[in-house]
Formats: C-alpha cells, structure tokens, sequence
C-alpha cells in the first residue's frame, strides 16, 4: 500500500475507532459496578447526597464525642481522682482577695519642693491574696499579711461575683485575719482537723496564684503531699509571727495563693496556706500552711473578743543543754508568784516535759501548746524534778499586761503598773516601775522611749506605778526639765525632756 492511500484511511479508521472505543467502556463500567447489599434501600440510597472528602467552603461537620457526663462526671472514670473531687467540693468556697492601700507621697523633685508644691499626693497600690469561707454568715479567713494597712477590700467568688469586705479581725503573731461579707454569698468550706495529720498522704493547695495576671476568678488547683507536721521555722523579716508547729508541703504555694486552704484527699481544709521557702520567690517546694485548728480557734476569739487573749500560766521558760540527752530541754528560770503554775507547785529548776501529752523540746513548744489551748482552758502538764517525773494541772489566764489598766499620762503615752507576774511574763530583771504600752511616733522621738520601756525613777525618784509617773509628769510640768531613767533589754537608760 502506497503511502497516498494511508492518508486516504486513517480518518477513516478514527471516525469507527471511537465510538467502538465509547461503547465498549461503558459496557465495562457497568460491568465492574459493585452489587448493593441486600436489605439497603436502593431508592433512598441514590437519594443521599454524595459526600466529598474535600470541601472548599461550609462549615465542618461535627465529630461525636462522649458526653460530659460520660467524660467527667463519671466515677468510674480513671479522671475522677479524689484530687478531683477534694477541688470541686472546696474550690467555690474560695474566694480571690483584692487590697487596695493609698499611700501619701511628698514632691516628687528638688524644683516642686523649691516652689513650695509639697501638697502630700495620694499613691494608690493593690495587692492580692485568697481566702475562703467557714460560715453561712459571711465570715473568710485569709493571712494578716495579706490584709494589712488595706484601705479597702474586695472578695471575687469563684463565680465572678465581687463583693465588698470589712475586717472583723486580725493578729499578726499567728499571721490569721478574718473578713465579713453579706451572708450566704460564698458555700462554707468543709472542715476537718490538723490534729491527726500524716506524713505523705495528699495535700491539695487552692487559692488564686497571680491573682492581678489572671482574667477569670476561679480558683487554680495544686497537688502534692504533707511533708512534715510540728515544723517550726524562723520568719525572715522582723514581723513577730509565730511559725511554729507548722504543716509543710511541696504542692506549689505561689505569691497570691497566700490565705487559701490546703486540703486533704476527703476535701476538708486542713491548714491555711502561709508562707513558702524560696531564693527565687516563687515555690520550690518549700510551702508552709497554719493547721486549720490553730486558725478556728484564732477566729473564735477575732469573732467573740474583737482581739486574741494571749495565754499565761506563770511559767519563764528557758532553754538548756541535756547532760544525757543530744538535743536541748526547756528548764523553767521563773515562777510568778500567785499565777496558777505557782498554785500546782511548780519550781524554778524544773524540766517541762509535756503539755497536753505534746512533747515539749524548747520554750517555742511550750508556747505553741499554750497558744492552742488557749486562755479559759485546763492542761496536763509533765515536769522533771530531781530525777523523778511528775504531773500538775494547770489554768490557762490571760496575759497580765494585757488584762491590767491603762493609763494615759500624756496625749500619744499609756502606761501599766508593773508587778512581779508582768514581770515574768515580759522576762524583765526589775519587778517595779511603770511599763510603757503605747508611745506616739512624735512622742518617742522627743523623748527617746518606746514601747516596752520600764519608767524606774522621775529626777532620781523612785516609780513603783503609773500614777507615779502621771503625779510626777503633773508635778513638773511647766517647771523645769525631767530626768526620766527608763529600763530597756536589762540596762538602764537616761532621757531628758520638759513636760508642757
């Protein structure tokens, strides 16, 4: 075949090679279609729409998940710790505490003060804490650091509710403040006790951690265990705060979580959170937390007397070196006469063993065992002498300097008579005189006193009370100057001042 006929034929060939080749195609489509199962509706089914694995607009479509109930709330589930539930029984009696402090500010630069603008400004400062309610009545308990110098104060609840607080109370020895807001505003806490506290079993702390960062109220949730109990640690400022016989845990305590419980895995508070050991300022594992009966009892007294009655039994204790023993005993130095240790017999010399069957190891332990006791109560008290062990019970009063009257010489002065029990009770060498409870800030840095100076003699006068002192001060006034000899840390200190 010549090469002009084969251009003769190919169109040929392609207008029948492609129909054949569309015929027998289709023919092997439906051939090879896959048969419907049996029972499948092929009506409805040729009427669902197709679906595409790719889609280029519209929303997609949601994936079924197990419901929240199934997901949470089930106690089966592996979730459902007691962490868990310990945090959703306490965690909406926690409340977040905002502190507001305006401050007076003098001027701010060499020229304000030149044009005489010394007008004082107001400097507004706010800090943050936490704290949680124990009552229907709208009582909360948080630290006195937390609180203290507030100008105002305001709670958050764990619903975002913000209501406004007063303080009923506060005492910075035992770092415990009480609060009141309107009742029935925030569900008490569960209670439980410090007393029966063991080593490794769970600790949970709440509070509001960076309370002033974070934008929602609830309250944030750590875990951890009960490190130790009894532990008794040195505050690092000059606040006269008694850590002593604190809970220690390593569940995370950071800046704002100061006033929140710590909480066992039954969810009932156990301590309030305090204070933590760190270089860097944040937790390290280190957190320290008030045991909750110490603290209820500190709020019974804020609630009822307005202050705490600090406890005397008459007892100066003091610590020693054991002759047998590796570590240090509590020998009693003094004994006030006709206090209720005097009235059960006990001695100068003698060794403290025990209150209340609570060993006692230094004269800290004793007074941790008489703080929680507290003032109206009776204790059993073990004692050493001469070898031979013994036992007397004692009643817990009040602090005499703080039940004796006052008396105000001068404007910004108030004084008490002295006597052998105050004596004891403040650890002083002299028995006589006049001690002062209260100096002004302008009155102190005229006259060079402070609080807890001891007035012995007015001009070489002796002074065996505060009516002395008030008779004296009324006798010189206008006259002449006074030469007022003062005893301060077992030394005797010499002033001179006029008296108008």
């Amino acid at each position: 075949m010549t090469r002009r006929s084969w251009r003769i034929w190919i169109p040929v060939f392609l207008v029948v090679a492609f129909p054949a080749g569309f015929f027998l195609g289709s023919r092997v489509d439906a051939g090879s279609a896959e048969p419907a199962p049996s029972g499948v509706d092929l009506a409805n089914r040729s009427a669902r729409p197709e679906t595409s694995i790719l889609r280029t607009a519209g929303p997609a479509d949601p994936i079924d998940a197990p419901t929240a109930a199934n997901r949470q709330e089930s106690p089966e589930s592996r979730r459902f710790t007691p962490i868990v539930d310990a945090a959703r029984r306490v965690a909406p009696s926690v409340v977040s505490i905002s502190i507001l402090r305006v401050s007076q500010s003098g001027p701010r630069s060499l020229f304000e003060d030149f044009f005489g603008r010394t007008q004082p400004r107001s400097r507004l400062r706010r800090s943050y804490g936490s704290g949680f309610a124990i009552d229907h009545t709208g009582l909360l308990i948080t630290n006195e650091h937390v609180v203290r110098g507030a100008d105002s104060i305001v709670v958050t609840d764990s619903q975002g509710r913000v209501h406004p607080a007063a303080v009923v109370g506060a005492d910075e020895l035992t770092d415990i403040a009480v609060l009141r807001i309107e009742e029935d505003r925030v569900p008490p806490a569960p209670l439980g006790t410090s007393s029966d506290l063991m080593v490794g079993e769970p600790a949970i702390a709440i509070g509001n951690p960076f309370g002033y960062l974070l934008a929602n109220a609830e309250a944030t949730v750590t875990a951890g265990v009960i490190s130790g109990v009894g532990r008794d640690i040195r505050s690092a400022d000059e606040r006269q705060t008694l850590l002593a016989d604190m809970v220690q845990t390593d569940a995370s305590i950071n800046p704002g979580n100061s006033g929140g419980p710590l909480v066992n895995a039954d969810g009932q508070v156990i301590g309030v959170n305090s204070s933590i050991f760190s270089r860097s300022g944040g937790s390290e594992g280190l957190g320290f937390a008030i045991p909750i009966d110490r603290a209820l009892r500190i709020v019974g007294e804020l609630r009822d007397f307005g202050r705490i009655r600090r406890p005397f039994v008459g007892v100066d204790p003091m610590a020693v070196e054991s002759d047998t023993l590796l570590f240090s005993e509590t020998l009693i130095r003094r004994v006030a006469p006709g206090s209720s240790a005097a009235g059960a017999g006990l001695e100068p010399g003698d060794i403290l063993v025990a209150i209340d069957g609570r060993p006692v190891a230094s004269p800290l332990d004793w007074e941790v065992g008489l703080l929680d006791a507290g003032v109206g109560s009776e204790i059993e008290v073990a004692y050493r002498r001469a070898g031979s062990e013994r036992e007397a019970r004692l009643l817990i009063e009040e602090l005499p300097s703080e039940s004796a009257e006052r008396l105000q010489v001068l404007a910004g002065l108030e004084l008490i008579t002295l006597d052998p029990q105050i004596a004891v009770e403040r650890r002083l060498e002299v028995e006589a005189g006049a001690m002062i409870t209260r100096i002004s800030q302008r009155n102190a840095a005229y006259t060079g006193m402070r609080d807890g100076d001891v007035i012995v003699e007015i001009n070489r006068r002796p002074v065996a009370s505060a009516e002395d002192v008030a008779d004296l001060f009324q006798y010189y006034s206008g006259r002449s100057s006074i030469r007022v000899s003062v005893y301060r840390s077992g030394k005797i200190y010499i002033t001179t001042f006029y008296v108008q």
